[in-house]
């Protein structure tokens, strides 16, 4: 699992081609602090379905960041 506290921001280097998965979130403490938690779980045919892929946990401050690059993108 990684905890990430701010992002380095770039543009697009071109548009790839993703497989959709299932993701869930998870408001989460840990240590006396607060994280949003992102738990993907890989493509339906992969070889352990249901299965945790990735996990990240989000400070405030990563999330703000998210916030405000979605208001100015959508």
């Amino acid at each position: 699992m990684a905890i990430v506290r701010r992002f380095a921001e770039e543009p697009a280097a071109r548009d790839t081609k993703h497989t959709e998965c299932a993701g869930k979130l998870r408001a989460v403490e840990s240590g006396g602090e607060k994280f949003i938690q992102i738990d993907t779980y890989g493509s339906a045919d992969r070889e352990m379905p249901g299965k945790v892929s990735q996990s990240l946990r989000l400070s405030e401050d990563a999330v703000q960041q998210i916030i405000r690059m979605a208001a100015n993108h959508f």
